[in-house]
């Protein structure tokens, strides 16, 4: 596993928590277990490694769930928003790539826990397809905007605004 020397930020979906990692790991991955999907709450989870000693709290702190005697899981108190794993032994983390300000940069290199992958996961690409917009979702999409409580993808000086 390789340090990259590139900056990464992150945080949860309140902003709440916030997160700047100063070198990242080339590990990026998904695992497909089944303590991974709880703790994730969807067909897997996405992850990448952060230096434990490159990884600071920029705004707020993570809850933390011991899933195993030997592995944490944190996430933000307030909204629920899965951050990390660690298997505290490790001199990393694996942050959740969703919880990346800029995820698309992150792609997964390979795929852990295949024994519980769901059978059907293969299948995605082929399902129909649509965007969420207001031409799709017309009147859903113009209400979730005007009422988005969503933290934007890049750190603010305070949050909520006006805070």
């Amino acid at each position: 596993m390789n340090r990259i020397e590139t900056q990464a930020s992150g945080g949860c979906q309140c902003g709440a928590v916030r997160y700047r990692a100063s070198a990242m790991l080339d590990t990026s991955h998904i695992c497909h277990c089944r303590m991974c999907q709880k703790a994730a709450g969807h067909y897997f989870a996405a992850l990448v490694g952060v230096p434990k000693d490159a990884l600071t709290w920029t705004r707020g702190a993570p809850a933390t769930f011991k899933s195993s005697d030997q592995v944490e899981r944190g996430f933000c108190r307030d909204c629920g928003t899965p951050l990390y794993y660690d298997y505290t032994e490790s001199r990393h983390l694996s942050v959740t790539t969703g919880s990346l300000d800029d995820p698309a940069r992150f792609p997964p290199k390979m795929q852990f826990g295949i024994e519980a992958r769901l059978p059907w996961i293969d299948t995605l690409p082929t399902l129909p397809q649509e965007g969420t917009t207001e031409e799709t979702m017309p009147d859903a999409a113009a209400k979730i905007a005007a009422s988005n409580h969503q933290h934007p993808d890049h750190d603010t000086d305070s949050w909520p605004h006006g805070a």
